[in-house]
């Protein structure tokens, strides 16, 4: 029987039914990279990676990760092979989240501790410049036609819009107060972005770069003092989005048309950030305090299971 289950499962894989995948996730007090096979359910390895990994990001090739590890100011970049270190970028001080552009040849880190984004050519791992923001910097996106970087300042309360051609800011926007984390709709029209002490999802209308609407969440049994939105993911079809709400343990889904909320998900403990599958059937999330990751099933809207990884994941990464 397990023979056939098996032959089955490979079946399956090779005609493109399930695509198999690796989940990359950094652990910040493990200082490691854990490795996942989402499908089988089961951590592969952990690897060392330095000291203090957070922000992660996979190359459009997916041959290489890059890494920050924050208390070593600098990127790693690793080879999703063989799990080596095959170089560094210079981030600033502290780097700690950053993002990617579409083309795979610019960084954009935020440099929490200075109120800078620093913004890095990755070909010739070089510093191209660094942009002074608000204060305390965190989420960083950049928009899917590359037109824009944003920066979110969570003292400031403020996003600011950097214009990826001059890397100058051309317009702040005042948000909902300590905004964490933002993401962009794959049309590149709105951004969504985290508010963790208002317990808020602002979705901004990037044309104006003004507020369209402010989403409020609810949680039955849990106090307002808990819900506080972080990581933020919407999917390609623009159907769905969804929010990591930190202490209460659960992924809000939301109906990126009408902006309703249609349902909140149990996972782990103090969840943090999100990534999709490549085929956006799977979503994963980080859970800092139960040291696991859940997996969801995107098709029937379901955790279906959990997976230990380490100490404190935070990043989360996926290879096809």
């Amino acid at each position: 029987m397990k023979k056939n289950i098996l032959g089955l499962f490979l079946t399956l894989v090779l005609s493109g039914t399930i695509q198999a995948e690796t989940v990359f996730v950094t652990l910040e007090k493990d200082n490691a990279l854990a490795v996942v096979d989402p499908l089988a359910g089961k951590l592969i390895k952990s690897v060392g990676v330095g000291l203090r990994p957070r922000g992660l990001a996979i190359s459009p090739d997916s041959k290489f990760l890059y890494v920050a590890t924050s208390d070593e100011n600098t990127i790693k970049i690793i080879d999703t092979e063989s799990f080596k270190e095959v170089g560094r970028l210079p981030s600033g001080k502290d780097p700690e989240t950053f993002a990617l552009n579409p083309a795979g040849d610019r960084l954009y880190v935020s440099n929490e501790d200075d109120s800078l984004v620093t913004v890095i050519d990755i070909a010739h791992k070089k510093i191209v410049t660094q942009i002074k923001v608000g204060v305390e910097p965190e989420g960083i996106t950049v928009s899917r036609d590359n037109l824009w970087a944003v920066s979110a300042s969570e003292t400031t309360n403020m996003v600011h819009w950097i214009d990826t051609k001059t890397n100058a800011i051309v317009e702040n926007t005042l948000v909902d107060p300590r905004p964490r984390a933002l993401s962009f709709t794959a049309d590149s029209r709105q951004l969504w972005v985290t508010s963790e002490m208002a317990g808020t999802l602002m979705i901004l209308d990037v044309k104006t770069k003004q507020l369209i609407k402010t989403i409020n969440f609810e949680v039955q049994g849990v106090t307002h003092d808990k819900i506080q939105p972080v990581g933020v993911v919407i999917d390609k079809d623009g159907k769905r989005g969804y929010v990591a709400l930190g202490p209460t343990n659960r992924v809000a889904v939301i109906n990126a048309q009408t902006f309703a909320v249609e349902k909140y998900l149990l996972v782990g403990q103090r969840v943090w950030n999100l990534a999709f599958s490549p085929d956006q059937r799977r979503l994963y999330t980080t859970n800092g305090t139960s040291n696991d990751i859940s997996i969801i099933d995107l098709d029937t809207q379901t955790v279906t299971k959990s997976v230990g990884v380490g100490t404190y994941p935070w990043g989360v990464a996926v290879k096809p």
